[in-house]
């Protein structure tokens, strides 16, 4: 059996196959179908989709592991000829969401130094491809697989070769995968080139031959975000019993703060509630995206999501979604934020702290509504981690460890490749130490302090 691949313009493969169950909420299909049909996906989002979907075939149908459609430069136009590709199908295997971009809003991933020095040059950045889910700065997979098939080495080159086809036909500069799992980022880096020769692909280029697109490396770079786990490792790494059992970790001046803190927000006058699923009512949504709003209007912004796309989610996925409200004295609504989480019973059992705001300033609320209600909600539910979203070092304060996050890129004019790939090295160094830093500023107390891990 070879691998082949085609390019789809719409979602056509999800009743292909069975496919497995998403590592997070964020790549389930209800959440990608709110996303395409409240506008926050599209052409006119500046998010234009394209589906790699790998797929295995007879031997005899193929010449070689890796195959392909013959594709023209217009997707829609070869709609027909990779239907007609797509018809040969014995077993559809994976499939890898690629977005045509034009700028790098809601990615958390930033490249613009590059697009500056592709501009200096005279050379055009746009378009370039982007894999991730937008606007989740979220760890976790990055392809839909079918049910009984693993990751591997063919399916991740399989998948590339149709990202490679994709940059040719549009021209686009470069592909990042954006907040992938360290096992992709593993295998992709692993299944290119690292050591290239640049002088021999630019002398090739100089006398009008075109580099081929496998001759290019997969480039690493590494961030940090802070993940709170629910742990107790003075009792076997049990999870906690509840919200005092996480504050007695922490050294005492550190327990000292965060009391002071939900104090403050008490004295206040303000009372914090958490509702799920079924029981957020269409007014409490109503009163959330006020808040949500809120937070892009004093930036003077505009919101990336609508309501219409929240809602989508309390029709569709309701049983992932926990809000978070704080009220004041008389009862109205005046901070929510909005988690969602996965099924406990999973293997990283997660709460994803996601979309927050507040209709005015309060002390101490922010810390309130989006790190304490989450972690009790985490303990309550027998949940592993907590995921409070990017950015932050006040999140490290609090209990939340350092953890290393991936994305892998791929630049298409080999002029541009070694300066960015010492860049990424040079970044991973950096990133790698600020970890450590971060690490030896965790609120614990000596025997509730985790080891650092190099590899986490």
């Amino acid at each position: 059996m070879s691998l082949q691949y085609a390019l789809l313009n719409d979602t056509s493969w999800q009743s292909q196959a069975d496919w497995q169950t998403p590592d997070t909420p964020f790549m389930s299909f209800a959440f990608w179908q709110a996303l395409a049909d409240t506008g926050a996906i599209g052409e006119q989002a500046g998010w234009l989709p394209i589906f790699v979907l790998v797929h295995r075939v007879a031997d005899s149908q193929s010449d070689s592991s890796i195959d392909h459609a013959d594709h023209s430069e217009n997707h829609s136009e070869n709609h027909s000829a990779i239907n007609e590709a797509a018809q040969t199908v014995a077993y559809p295997v994976a499939v890898l969401p690629v977005f045509l971009k034009g700028h790098h809003r809601g990615e958390f991933v930033f490249d613009h130094s590059w697009a500056e020095a592709y501009a200096r040059y005279g050379v055009d950045y746009y378009p370039r491809l982007v894999t991730s889910v937008p606007y989740t700065p979220i760890t976790g997979q990055r392809l839909w697989l079918a049910k009984g098939e693993t990751l591997t080495t063919d399916i991740i080159k399989a998948a590339i070769a149709g990202v490679d086809d994709i940059a040719q036909q549009v021209g686009a500069s470069s592909w990042h995968g954006l907040f992938i799992t360290p096992e992709l980022a593993t295998i992709a880096t692993a299944s290119m080139p690292t050591d290239i020769d640049i002088a021999h692909l630019l002398a090739a280029q100089d006398n009008g031959l075109e580099s081929t697109a496998i001759d290019m490396p997969i480039l690493e770079r590494q961030g940090c975000q802070f993940l709170w786990q629910n742990k107790e490792l003075l009792n076997g790494s049990q999870p906690f019993a509840d919200f005092d059992a996480f504050l007695a970790t922490l050294k005492a001046k550190k327990r000292k703060t965060i009391r002071a803190e939900r104090r403050k927000v008490a004295e206040q006058g303000i009372i914090c509630q958490r509702k799920c699923g079924a029981a957020i009512t269409d007014e409490d949504w109503k009163a959330f995206y006020h808040c949500y709003v809120m937070t892009y209007a004093v930036r003077g912004q505009q919101p990336y999501l609508t309501i219409g796309f929240f809602m989508a989610l309390a029709a569709t996925m309701s049983e992932h979604l926990m809000l978070a409200q704080a009220l004041d004295s008389s009862g109205e609504i005046i901070a929510s934020s909005l988690f969602l989480y996965d099924d406990r019973h999973s293997e990283n059992a997660t709460l994803y702290g996601r979309y927050w705001g507040a209709l005015g300033e309060y002390d101490s609320l922010h810390f309130e509504l989006c790190y304490y209600q989450g972690i009790e909600f985490a303990i309550e539910q027998g949940l592993k981690y907590f995921d409070p979203g990017t950015q932050g070092e006040h999140k490290l304060v609090r209990g939340f460890i350092p953890t290393t996050t991936h994305s892998i890129h791929r630049i298409y004019d080999p002029r541009f490749v070694p300066a960015i790939a010492n860049f990424c090295a040079q970044d991973r160094e950096h990133m790698a130490q600020y970890r450590q830093q971060a690490f030896e500023a965790l609120p614990f107390n000596a025997d509730n302090m985790p080891a650092f891990d190099t590899n986490q």
